[in-house]
């Protein structure tokens, strides 16, 4: 049954039918797949924004011990102090885009 069934023309699709038909999916993926782009490029730039606001600024103090008898120390470490600063590209102040559109004819 199955044999005669894939053997069996009658009903078949015309190939111009056919046609249309891939046509229209194949142009309901591009814009599906354009829609999905743009939301996952809002999605990442989010994550980049977030990342961008974090205070990254750090210090730790400086610590010693004296000697138990006489002068001067047992040891010393130092303190130690970040401040971070706001970086050029922390929350979308440069974005990535073309060049100024130039008329047609010889570049300078």
């Amino acid at each position: 049954m199955f044999t005669q069934f894939w053997n069996d023309e009658a009903g078949f699709i015309v190939s111009a039918e056919l046609i249309l038909i891939a046509t229209l999916l194949v142009l309901g993926l591009i814009v599906g797949l354009s829609e999905v782009e743009h939301a996952v490029v809002a999605e990442l730039n989010d994550v980049a924004d977030g990342i961008g606001a974090l205070n990254q600024s750090y210090m730790y103090s400086g610590f010693s011990a004296k000697k138990s008898m006489g002068y001067g120390y047992k040891s010393y470490a130092r303190g130690s102090a970040f401040n971070d600063t706001k970086d050029d590209c922390d929350n979308n102040q440069c974005d990535l885009s073309c060049d100024m559109p130039m008329a047609e004819g010889y570049k300078d």
